[in-house]
């Protein structure tokens, strides 16, 4: 399970992971041999950032119930099994909406799923509150969503708006157009 560390306006540890993205695939960031404090080691400037975006892109497994027919489960394997007890599976199942259309009721999926993906964060007390709006344009057949985390004190620790997940993923602007 990936461990967060508390944010509270002080530096963040050293350790917590930036990713790289390619449009396709993520992967950890590491330092250049040229770092002053930590040289080839993993980079972490963006910690909390960085775990939103695993939360929210990394595909949860879901019961065998949830899936349509023909439908393989996705996620780590592991977390049908191997869960320690208290622990929740990481990421989320906005994946589960990747092939539908705009449904009455997809707000409140939609935030369920981005809800659930980011309670680790609250959990770990690397935040003690999460906000999250939905909107649908259903004219433009899209979704966003907007997540902001807040702090000990109130005060507002990230925020970021999210456009239709897929969208992100395959680093397409209008993924259907031909």
């Amino acid at each position: 399970m990936l461990k967060v560390t508390a944010v509270d306006g002080e530096r963040e540890p050293y350790r917590a992971p930036d990713l790289i993205w390619d449009g396709v695939m993520g992967n950890i960031a590491i330092n250049g041999l040229d770092h002053p404090d930590a040289p080839g080691d993993i980079r972490a400037g963006q910690g909390l950032a960085t775990q939103v975006l695993i939360c929210l892109h990394t595909d949860r497994r879901v019961e065998t119930s949830e899936l349509d027919e023909g439908e393989e489960n996705r996620g780590w394997v592991g977390d049908s099994f191997d869960l320690a007890e208290g622990e929740e599976p990481l990421g989320s199942r906005l994946w589960r909406l990747r092939r539908r259309g705009i449904y009455d009721g997809i707000e409140i999926d939609v935030e369920d799923y981005v809800r659930e993906a980011l309670q680790t964060l609250v959990d770990q007390g690397a935040v003690v509150s999460i906000d999250v709006t939905v909107t649908v344009d259903r004219a433009a057949s899209r979704v966003d969503y907007e997540v902001a985390l807040y702090g000990r004190k109130g005060e507002l620790a990230y925020s970021q708006k999210f456009e239709i997940l897929w969208r992100q993923i395959d680093a397409v602007a209008h993924p259907l157009a031909a």
